[in-house]
């Protein structure tokens, strides 16, 4: 008997990992943006499962009416002198964005995320380490936020805006619905460009030609501010 239920718990036990494993099998997807030139460009169709679930590209209210704005929003994973840069534009001209941070920024600049929070920007959550969270079960992704939240609180005594955005905008149904849970708002974006590679930066005359010809009301607009073309154009 007591050996049958060793087997039963061992069973147990497998099941029980099989279906953590279940919830976030369910294969991921790459955000992506079909552009409309200066037209907003609608929800993608391979992501209509998650729209409902708190998750958004665009600010619907301003692109329903054509007004004129856009939302700034920076991945920020590291500094490399950039930062401190797209901080001073943003202070000169008096505008307020949200930078989604990994732990290691915070670790080692935490005087930039105090100033983020002190000049009114949201501070944000971009994960811990930067990892694909299709491939981690509600526990593991719960733990990936709770610490960079607890790292921000204990290094600048702030808390963190309830606003995510995916490493890469590597997606699936499953995390959406963990994110949701954990009062989570998920940010992607309906603008972007090729700024992330500090090799190749992007000539500024260009990159703004670009960056203009899809700009659309209600945009919310994924810049990496460790670019140095992000830096010199943003003025």
């Amino acid at each position: 008997m007591k050996k049958a239920l060793i087997k039963f718990s061992a069973a147990a036990i497998c099941l029980s990992s099989l279906l953590s494993i279940s919830a976030s099998a369910e294969s991921g997807h790459g955000w992506y943006i079909v552009k409309r030139g200066q037209s907003t460009p609608g929800f993608p169709i391979d992501s209509a499962s998650i729209s409902q679930h708190s998750c958004y590209y665009i600010d619907e209210k301003s692109a329903e009416c054509g007004e004129k704005v856009i939302y700034l929003t920076f991945d920020a994973g590291y500094e490399n002198g950039n930062i401190g840069r797209i901080l001073d534009t943003l202070k000169s001209e008096n505008i307020s964005a949200a930078f989604f941070i990994l732990s290691n920024l915070i670790r080692k600049n935490t005087e930039l995320v105090e100033r983020m929070f002190e000049e009114g920007h949201a501070v944000c959550n971009h994960t811990a380490n930067h990892k694909n969270l299709t491939c981690m079960c509600n526990e593991e992704i719960e733990r990936e936020l709770a610490a960079v939240e607890e790292l921000c609180l204990e290094r600048t005594g702030r808390s963190m805006s309830k606003y995510f955005r995916y490493p890469e905008g590597y997606y699936n149904e499953a995390s959406v619905l963990t994110l949701e849970g954990l009062g989570y708002k998920t940010f992607f974006w309906s603008m972007a460009y090729a700024d992330w590679d500090n090799a190749k930066q992007p000539d500024g005359e260009a990159a703004i030609k670009k960056l203009c010809s899809i700009t659309h009301p209600g945009a919310i607009v994924l810049l990496h501010p460790t670019s140095e073309t992000n830096a010199e154009i943003l003025p």
